[in-house]
């Protein structure tokens, strides 16, 4: 019998170390519930249109405008009722062009020129903590 706890107690710290492995996973992983996204892109002028319940965490996403390294001209508005919400838009090679942070119940509006990669998509990151009901839209024409 005190073998069998002794060998149990050299198993105690695989909990926390599971629990920080999870934790690291999660790490760049957007969460969002109750997202609704509409999209209405002609001739790579249009806009892109999500909302949602709740959401936690951060992604990259892209938004498929079908024209290669090409500079858009482009208009995000974010809003947010509670907690935190900002999204980036980001150059073909990953750099930051400009970020629009939502202030709870007050939508934002920025705008400002961002090229497409090579293979004619917009890239950008969205960031919440803690959102609730919020929005976020993307408005491009070249």
């Amino acid at each position: 019998m005190a073998k069998q706890y002794r060998s149990l107690q050299h198993f105690t710290w695989l909990r926390p170390l599971a629990t920080a492995i999870v934790l690291l996973l999660l790490t760049g992983c957007l969460l969002i519930s109750g997202e609704t996204t509409m999209i209405d892109l002609q001739d790579a002028s249009g806009n892109l249109l999500t909302t949602f319940v709740g959401a936690e965490g951060q992604q990259e996403r892209t938004l498929d405008v079908g024209m290669p390294a090409t500079e858009l001209q482009v208009i995000v508005i974010v809003g947010v009722e509670s907690g935190d919400l900002a999204l980036s838009l980001l150059q073909p090679d990953g750099s930051v062009v400009f970020t629009v942070a939502a202030r709870p119940d007050l939508q934002v509006t920025r705008s400002g020129s961002v090229r497409t990669n090579e293979r004619g998509q917009l890239r950008y990151t969205v960031n919440a903590a803690a959102a609730r009901n919020g929005s976020y839209q993307i408005f491009v024409q070249p």
